[in-house]
């Protein structure tokens, strides 16, 4: 656990436990951390996983990046440091979801790798990346809100891919091709990919 920087703040550790909560749901937790550019997938892949596990009786739960924005982060804006503080959010509740043994999936852009490092040590071995790659050209091509078109209209500024940097994982757990992958394929290599690491 991290420790608070005021003193007089105490962690309480809970008789119900993380490992009591995982053999009541018959499954364990983890952090199932999407990243990629806007109109990679993400969402759609981490609801379609979701979708999935739901069916087969696992508690899950999708934070998505906009979802987020409406409320938590809703104080934030684009910059770098704002990114940042959005993505220590989103790990630290994902920490508390994960304690609370829920399948977290979370779809956030993320484009630091030094932000989403910290989420990687903060949640240690729960946390597993999965790098969504799909070409800029195809991300583009997908741009049902208009965000590229936008941003390189410079009427969006700091936009990843464009305008701000998006840097891809060197050692992401999966790397999914949501470019020129069905989407039931993709689902199926998570799934896959769970089952072999004895999540459920």
């Amino acid at each position: 656990m991290t420790t608070p920087t005021n003193p007089a703040i105490t962690w309480h550790h809970a008789t119900v436990t993380r490992e009591r909560r995982e053999q009541l749901l018959k499954h364990k937790s983890t952090l199932l951390w999407f990243t990629g550019l806007s109109g990679a997938g993400k969402s759609t892949l981490a609801h379609a996983v979701e979708e999935s596990l739901y069916q087969k009786g696992y508690h899950t739960f999708v934070l998505d990046g906009d979802n987020v924005r409406h409320g938590l982060c809703k104080d934030l804006g684009f910059k770098p440091e704002d990114r940042e503080e959005n993505i220590r959010r989103i790990g630290e509740m994902s920490r508390l979801f994960v304690e609370a043994g829920v399948i977290v999936l979370s779809a956030f852009i993320s484009p630091f790798e030094e932000d989403r490092a910290r989420v990687r040590e903060l949640l240690g071995v729960d946390f597993i990346e999965i790098y969504c790659q799909c070409s800029l050209e195809v991300c583009e091509a997908r741009d049902v809100k208009g965000l590229y078109k936008r941003a390189r209209q410079g009427e969006i500024k700091e936009f990843t891919g464009i305008s701000s940097p998006y840097e891809a994982p060197e050692e992401a757990e999966l790397v999914i091709e949501t470019g020129t992958e069905s989407l039931e394929v993709c689902v199926e290599q998570v799934l896959d990919y769970l089952k072999q690491q004895g999540i459920y």
